[in-house]
């Protein structure tokens, strides 16, 4: 079973290919907003070294967001046009779950884990989540003040790229921060599982999961 998976939800991109739940090569962009140059990029190189085909793979896994417009845009695209080519199914995980995974066995040692996704100022897309996965809050936007989490009593672990600006209103020492992007080579065991359970998109149909609606704006500076 190999899985090709793209991450584009926030400032950083990244892709891999896991085979049988382990990941087998991997890309992460290193400059912020590179999503439109390099995600399909990254892809081709990292078949070429795996010596593989786009249809020598059984799904594609994106990561739903919520997150960037921009990056969710591009990697729904990218994903799209490799499933509808190699005529292979599309499998699309929330993003709060992405990071949810990524923390790993540090979850453990907490009461409560909070994925938070970078949105503007002291607003980021949150989900709460208890040590053994369990949604305990739907993900939405929240204004982060010093009220947020006072219904989640004990130690929480913020993650993700809207953690580390929390902590001057928060403050409160039974918060960690682990400030991080999300990761695709983080997604092949919930890819893994999706692509058993046959939890696959409709092609025609799927739409990243903005949570808002896109506003466009006036430039500052006419061309």
């Amino acid at each position: 079973m190999r899985i090709i998976l793209i991450e584009t939800s926030t400032a950083l991109c990244s892709t891999a290919i896991c085979e049988n739940g382990l990941v087998i090569a991997s890309r992460r962009s290193g400059e912020p907003r590179s999503h439109a140059a390099m995600t399909a990029v990254y892809v081709d190189e990292m078949l070429r070294e795996a010596g593989l085909t786009v249809r020598d793979c059984d799904a594609v896994c994106l990561s739903k967001g919520p997150g960037s417009y921009t990056g969710l845009r591009v990697g729904s695209s990218t994903a799209k046009g490799l499933c509808f080519g190699a005529g292979i199914p599309l499998i699309a995980v929330s993003t709060p779950e992405l990071l949810f995974a990524q923390a790993g066995e540090k979850a453990g040692e907490f009461d409560w884990i909070v994925p938070m996704i970078d949105a503007r100022r002291l607003e980021v897309y949150d989900a709460v989540f208890s040590p053994e996965g369990k949604l305990a809050r739907e993900t939405a936007p929240e204004v982060i003040t010093e009220e947020s989490f006072k219904e989640f009593p004990g130690r929480i672990l913020l993650i993700g790229d809207g953690a580390a600006k929390c902590r001057p209103v928060l403050g409160d020492e039974r918060f960690q921060y682990m400030e991080c992007c999300p990761e695709a080579s983080s997604m092949a065991a919930l890819a893994t599982e999706a692509f058993r359970e046959k939890r696959f998109e409709d092609l025609a149909y799927f739409e990243p999961f903005y949570l808002k609606e896109f506003i466009a704006t006036t430039p500052k500076k006419l061309l």
